[in-house]
């Protein structure tokens, strides 16, 4: 059964003033959030930001990725523009989950990169899934976006969903001497855009 439409609710951010709307996968019982600012409806190509939880960037302000600097930049990015959207998906480690993922760190800390620690660990180098965000935009009555990404894989995905990406706008913050090796990874192995290889 696809995911379900909950409550929404006011949100107050260091952003401005989203409304939240909670979803949740009656299967699973997993649960995700989209955020909204200003009208969405009648602009025909909203700000959107999909993005996977990342407990350790976005709430305690890890060094070792950019998510973290992505949702904060995204945000704001919204808060100027007047409008847009956020759905925040519940699928932290690129989809292994917490404990997994931390299972991973350590054997960063050991040489490996990102993607051969998932894979050390029996998984492949990206188990998200995009599913759940046909819903949540049919909620929202919106099916064109401007998405904020770097990820090609994220705009092949949901444009297989039907969701028409009218533009692909970079999102490259937060880069430091922690990350460096993390985000060379995500563009030599995963794909993703920063600046020449774009």
């Amino acid at each position: 059964m696809p995911v379900q439409f909950v409550a929404s609710c006011k949100l107050p951010t260091l952003f401005g003033e989203f409304e939240m709307h909670g979803f949740e996968d009656p299967d699973t019982g997993q649960e995700h959030v989209a955020l909204v600012l200003g009208d969405v409806v009648t602009d025909r190509s909203p700000l959107c930001r999909v993005h996977s939880e990342c407990l350790t960037g976005d709430c305690l302000f890890s060094m070792r990725c950019d998510c973290g600097a992505q949702l904060q930049t995204a945000m704001q990015r919204i808060a100027e523009a007047g409008s847009g959207i956020i759905l925040y998906l519940r699928q932290e480690g690129r989809g292994i989950g917490l404990i997994n993922k931390v299972r991973a760190y350590a054997l960063q800390d050991e040489g490996a990169d990102t993607v051969e620690a998932n894979e050390r660990l029996g998984f492949d180098a990206d188990l998200r899934d995009y599913t759940v965000c046909r819903n949540m935009f049919a909620h929202l009555q919106v099916s064109r976006i401007r998405l904020m990404t770097n990820n090609p894989v994220k705009v092949n995905a949901l444009t297989k969903l039907g969701i028409e990406i009218v533009e692909r706008m970079p999102l490259e913050t937060g880069q430091n001497d922690h990350n460096a090796r993390y985000l060379a990874t995500k563009a030599g192995k995963l794909g993703h855009l920063f600046g020449s290889n774009d």
